[in-house]
């Protein structure tokens, strides 16, 4: 089961560990999801959140849940990946300059209240709700037993605005977490990131590998990702750019079994452009832009040189 991240921050979001940390706000504009990869689809709800906040003198409070619920209701399905770590959404919903959020542990408790407890307890009495935003199709409560007719009803009984925002549909094709999840498990990172509307990512610490590119001219960092839960795209080489102690950087990488060396253990392994310092225990994120090709055996560690020359063409090409 993965554990709350660390504590976030920052001069403008205010984070809450639980609903019972957050003290309510004057004319609170609500919204709920679990907002996994803060898409194109869940950016024009903090959008419509923020206007709203601002027509009625409000602040802006997005309620998210972690771990996400099916990791909780469904602990034996290890299939679901996320496509942001919880640490990642929040660095999001800070850059969409949302007021208030609140990360709520989900439970097999907290699953059990019933839509009309979730609205009038947590939304209304907890939180002070005076405008609710939601997603197209929303669901809550028990069994995702509320639904938007559900709101329609509760919303004069408690006082509160509602909006519902319709789906975004970006080339004929309707967002959803989904969709960009099936995108990036096969690979397809360039369309990931059209949906997205921000490059998708991965972040981790560098750690020791064999020092074997370096000996072919392409040195690399190997990247461990700590959070399990983590999407990691399909085997091949990317065009990538990486952040390095707050620096941007051009580069490729390899993630795969890396079969003209046997390999036994996945490898993620990142190779920057004009880069040649020690960043071993570093942490580096990686943005995604296209993918190259699949992952490939090669007869030879001089064949496989020379196909990483042509990889490094391409991803040059793709990056500029």
């Amino acid at each position: 089961m993965p554990t709350f991240a660390p504590q976030i921050i920052s001069p403008v979001l205010k984070v809450y560990q639980s609903v019972e940390e957050f003290k309510k706000v004057k004319n609170a504009v609500v919204t709920i999801g679990t907002f996994d990869g803060v898409h194109a689809g869940h950016q024009k709800i903090l959008t419509r959140l923020k206007e709203l906040a601002e027509a009625n003198k409000g602040e802006t409070v997005v309620l998210t849940f972690f771990p996400h619920p099916r990791m909780v209701l469904q602990p034996e399905d290890n299939d679901l990946k996320l496509i942001t770590t919880l640490e990642e959404r929040i660095f999001l919903l800070h850059h969409f300059g949302i007021d208030h959020l609140i990360v709520q542990p989900f439970s097999k408790e907290f699953s059990r209240l019933s839509a009309v407890e979730f609205v009038r307890d947590i939304l209304v009495n907890s939180i002070g709700m005076k405008t609710l935003v939601i997603g197209h199709d929303h669901h809550f409560g028990r069994n995702r037993e509320g639904s938007y007719k559900d709101l329609e009803d509760f919303a004069p009984v408690y006082n509160f605005r509602l909006e519902e925002i319709k789906e975004e549909v970006i080339n004929e094709v309707a967002v959803s977490s989904t969709k960009i999840r099936k995108a990036v498990t096969e690979g397809n990172v360039r369309g990931a990131n059209e949906l997205l509307h921000h490059d998708f990512t991965i972040a981790g610490k560098v750690v020791e590998g064999d020092k074997l590119g370096r000996n072919i001219g392409f040195p690399t960092a190997n990247i461990s990702i700590a959070e399990t839960y983590k999407l990691i795209p399909a085997d091949g080489i990317y065009a990538v750019t990486a952040t390095v102690e707050s620096k941007l950087y051009k580069g490729m990488l390899y993630i795969g079994m890396r079969p003209v060396l046997k390999g036994k253990e996945h490898r993620i392994e990142l190779n920057l452009f004009d880069f040649n310092r020690d960043i071993y225990g570093k942490e580096i994120k990686v943005h995604f832009k296209d993918r190259i090709r699949g992952d490939e055996n090669f007869e030879s560690m001089d064949k496989l040189k020379e196909k990483l020359k042509e990889d490094k063409m391409h991803a040059t090409k793709m990056l500029s």
